[in-house]
């Protein structure tokens, strides 16, 4: 079995790639083709842009295509960034730019207040039968009053994560793994690809 990763983002293709590298399936991502499409994010929820961005590579590759879409969601700015995450300060936004965007935004709000999660939602489009299943993951933390930056990506240099008190950025991949919103739906995504290899060896 092929499944293609339905995105141009390299960290996310680290992650997802080391959580389902075990499994006996070929995946394969952006590198293994001439061209591949950059899918424009034009739905209004995580759940609309992943399934997209999975059926719109499975269309492309005529391959099965993953696809996550996540946010962050602030409930004191009433959930944003949310959907617009990834472009919160602009379509051509730097992760640094976001953040300082987001800490510009929570300036003199108290720690109460800045409750926030991360979600996500993996699409998996598998083509033949034109099925698609998608799954979620959430992590719920707070937002810090400024940035600190050792691994991860996005905002995981302002995201605290009160079980393991850490930020994302303090944490090596395999513990951010275990716990993370894209871990968490990477998971039940896992379970989907095996009972799919399996129903195919029946």
């Amino acid at each position: 079995m092929q499944l293609v990763l339905a995105t141009n983002n390299e960290d996310k293709i680290k992650e997802i790639k080391y959580l389902l590298d075990d499994l006996p399936i070929t995946i394969l991502t952006r590198n293994d083709f001439l061209e591949f499409p950059d899918v424009e994010e034009t739905g209004a929820t995580l759940e609309e842009n992943a399934i997209l961005k999975a059926q719109e590579i499975a269309k492309f590759t005529n391959l099965p295509a993953l696809a996550d879409d996540s946010g962050l969601e602030v409930d004191f700015l009433n959930g944003a960034p949310g959907v617009f995450s990834s472009r919160y300060a602009g379509e051509k936004a730097t992760y640094a730019d976001n953040n300082r965007k987001l800490l510009e935004a929570l300036k003199g709000v108290p720690q109460e207040k800045r409750t926030a999660r991360f979600r996500c939602v993996i699409a998996i489009y598998w083509g033949t039968d034109k099925k698609i299943d998608t799954v979620e993951g959430v992590a719920e933390g707070y937002i810090t009053e400024d940035m600190m930056s050792n691994n991860g990506f996005g905002y995981d240099p302002v995201f605290y994560y009160p079980p393991k008190n850490k930020r994302f950025s303090e944490m090596s991949m395999e513990e951010k793994n275990l716990i993370s919103h894209r871990g968490i739906a990477l998971q039940k995504a896992r379970t989907l690809i095996i009972e799919k290899i399996n129903k195919k060896g029946d």
